[in-house]
Order: C-alpha cells, then structure tokens, then sequence
C-alpha cells in the first residue's frame, strides 16, 4: 500500500509558532473536507494529542533517529487507510539533532524530510527582523541538498509595511522558496506551557474555541490551497498495513493506567500490542481505580505523576491493586512518571514526601530540580516482560527529577546516550516488578 502524501512544517528555532501554525491548518484543511492527520518528529507525546483535537484523526511520531525505517514506513502505510494527507510538526530548529562528530543534524526533522522526500514549510518568527529574513530563509534553503525549502510563513508580522520588506527580501534572496502567507501578532493565540512543555491537551481550557481561532487566522492569512498543493509522496514504504511491532507485548492482557498523571504513552505502542494479540485494559489511578485482577501485565507509562502526588498517595485501591498484582507475580513496568510511583516516596516541587507503591528501590524528588534530556539507547540487563537479557531499544529521557535513593544492584538496563557514551545501569528491577526513566520508543538490533 501506498504512503499518504505529506509536508513538514519547521522552523529556524524552537517558539517560532510551528504548533499553531500546525493546528490551525490541520483544522482549516478539515474543514474543506480533506482527510487529513497530524504527526509530529522526534520524541513528543503531547503535540500529537493536540494535532488529534485538530484534524479529528489520531495522531502519532515520526521519528527517524530512535525508529526503524520498517516502523516508520509501517506508520505511514497504516495512516494511509484512512489519511490522504499528513502535516509533520517538526521538532526544534529544522536541522537541530543529536550533534555527532560526523553528523551535526542526525535525528533532525531535516532528517525526516531526507528520509521522506516531503517538501519543508519553514516557519519564521519575524517579531524582531526584517530584510535580513531573505539571507536567512536563503540559508536554510540551500543548507542540505536532499531536503527542499519549499514555502515560507512569515509569523508574528507587525504591520503591512514589516509584511513586504520580509517578502521583497525573501523572494530577492531565495525566489524558489514561495511565501505562502504572513500571520500577525496575536496574544489570544498563546499556548500556556509547563516544566515538560505544552500543558496537555486534555487540560487546555476551551480547546476547542482555540483550535478554530487558529484556523480562522490560518484561512485569513496563509494561502491554504497553495501550501496543501505541495504536499508530495513518501519515498519511504511497505506493502501491508499492520502496525508495526516497536515493543513486545508485555502479557495477553495489559493494564494500562491512563488518565492526566499517565498520559505519557505511544498510541503505536497500544497499537503494536493489540495487533500481537493482547488485550488492552486502561484504568485510571486517580479516580483511585485498581488495575484489572486478571490482567497478567499492568504498564504505567510517563506522564505528571508529580502535579498528583498527595491523590496518588491516597488512592488505596490502585496502590494496593498493584502490591496484590506484585505478590501474584504479574509483569508490571513503569516508565519514567510511572517509574516514579513504583518507588518507595516522591518529593514534590514544595518538599512533601508521599509515599508510593513501594515496590522498587527508589525515591525522586522535584525538591532541586534538574533536567534530564537526550535520546537513549538501552540494553535490557536480565530476562523480563520487555524480553531476554541484552535485547535493545531505543528510546528518550526527558524528566526534571532527581534520584534522592535508587539501589543499583538490580537495574533494568546499561544506558547509552546518543553518541555512544556509557551512562551506566538505569532504572531497577525486584520479582516481576521493573521500571527506569527511559520512555522506550523501539527496538533495535543489539
């Protein structure tokens, strides 16, 4: 089967306005009737969340460092079913990567858009520049021979008179990059950030209101049909539509907390298990729910644990349904925020310890925030739900957590970074309960 056609949208640095400018044309397409889709490159769980509200099909990640070309080709093969057209939000700066001796953009969206062979629309923040936009959208355009500059939005326009020394320059510097639109200044359309980004989706007030503003002001401003029109096909593909196997399934039937302080969680993921056969059971620890007595798996992915943890601590019921399913010896694995819970206590931002699930030898703190960030590559340690000792994947950290205990005799995996520096043992392991900081993407070969 065929791959849908697509277009990245990037920019030269990060808050340039990529997220809305996704939004409001995800939404403005849909609402010509296109059957449209978002993805977002690299490693980010709540963009994909928003491009859903958008475009009203599901969303995922395009990720060409941490992802197997088969995983990527098998997404995009299964969005071609329902999808015609996928909008990519880039990550970061359009070639900010991994920075190898040899490779400064590795993992970058302009490595997507290599692999992909879609056009790049770039996204310029305009706020404090004006005719020095054409040596920069000149710049970009002819920074890497296999990826195409194809249009330019100029955002954050001051005035009729800013709009046309940026397009004059523009079009004088790099006349094959076409302006497909100038978008002004607008507080109302502000996206409220926390510590990890975004605030999810699910907490945005009036999601719904904000969407449909964007895309009026996407409409009124950016020549839609245009910048639809250069979508082009994906050089990447694979004949069937089954999603593609990033994790093995950690049981037959999997409990799976889901709600605000685990959102964290690859729909691909969920996906990957179902099509093995698995049984996916969601529940929700804070509404104090238990995770289904017979499953034979429960999976606590990432999320804001540290916003919840006086509820966490009271929710008796999930914290006991996890130390009955310990004692059973059911599989359970906690991923970064649920990774945390499995510890004996976390310390929130104001210096309160609650107590946790204490099944593992470990206790985080928000108390002296730190950044954890970077891309990891982790060797499973010894035979568990994730498989046989010295299986592989690949997968990020992103956490402003500190580690005030954490036993390292049993851990979950040895942890490289990126470049192939060794960062150790990661995460802990104790019966049939284990769990690290790593949010595991996919597998890969040893």
């Amino acid at each position: 089967m065929s791959s849908p056609r697509g277009l990245i949208i990037a920019a030269p640095a990060s808050g340039s306005g990529k997220t809305l400018l996704t939004l409001g044309l995800l939404r403005a397409l849909r609402d010509a009737g296109h059957a449209v889709a978002g993805a977002k490159a690299g490693p980010d769980y709540i963009d994909p969340a928003f491009h859903t509200a958008a475009s009203g099909r599901p969303a995922f990640n395009l990720d060409p460092w941490a992802m197997r070309p088969e995983t990527l080709a098998g997404l995009l093969s299964g969005a071609a079913q329902t999808t015609d057209t996928i909008i990519v939000e880039g990550v970061m700066g359009l070639f900010d990567g991994i920075h190898l001796p040899d490779r400064p953009d590795a993992g970058s969206t302009a490595d997507l858009a290599a692999m992909t062979g879609w056009p790049v629309v770039l996204v310029v923040d305009a706020s404090k520049q004006a005719a020095s936009v054409g040596a920069l959208v000149r710049g970009f355009a002819e920074h890497r021979a296999d990826v195409r500059i194809a249009g330019v939005i100029f955002n954050r326009v001051a005035s009729p008179t800013h709009e046309a020394v940026l397009r004059d320059a523009s079009h004088a510097a790099a006349p094959a990059v076409r302006l497909l639109g100038s978008v002004g200044r607008n507080p109302a359309l502000a996206m409220p950030e926390r510590h990890l980004g975004l605030i999810q989706a699910g907490e945005h007030a009036d999601l719904e209101r904000f969407i449909a503003a964007a895309a009026l002001t996407i409409s009124d401003t950016v020549d839609v049909d245009a910048l639809v029109g250069l979508a082009g096909p994906c050089e990447i593909s694979r004949p069937d539509t089954m999603p593609p196997d990033l994790l093995p399934p950690l049981g037959q039937r999997i409990a799976v907390a889901r709600d605000q302080a685990f959102a964290f969680c690859y729909p691909a993921t969920l996906d990957g298990w179902r099509a093995a056969g698995a049984e996916i059971r969601p529940f929700s620890p804070l509404a104090d729910d238990p995770p289904d007595p017979t499953a034979d798996a429960i999976y606590l992915p990432g999320g804001y644990p540290e916003l919840h943890a006086g509820t966490l601590a009271a929710a008796d019921r999930f914290l006991n349904g996890l130390r009955d399913a310990a004692n059973r010896g059911v599989k359970i694995f906690g991923e970064c925020g649920g990774y945390m819970v499995l510890g004996r206590g976390l310390v929130d931002a104001d210096s309160t310890l609650h107590k946790m699930a204490d099944l593992l030898p470990v206790e985080t703190s928000f108390a002296a925030r730190r950044l954890h960030l970077g891309y990891r590559v982790a060797h499973l340690h010894r035979d568990g739900p994730l498989g046989p000792a010295g299986s592989c994947f690949r997968g990020h950290e992103f956490h402003y957590a500190s580690i005030s205990n954490e036993a390292t005799e049993s851990p979950l995996f040895t942890a490289e970074n990126a470049r192939g520096e060794h960062l150790g043992p990661a995460g802990a392991t104790s019966g049939s309960v284990c769990g690290s900081f790593i949010h595991l993407i996919d597998r890969t070969a040893a």
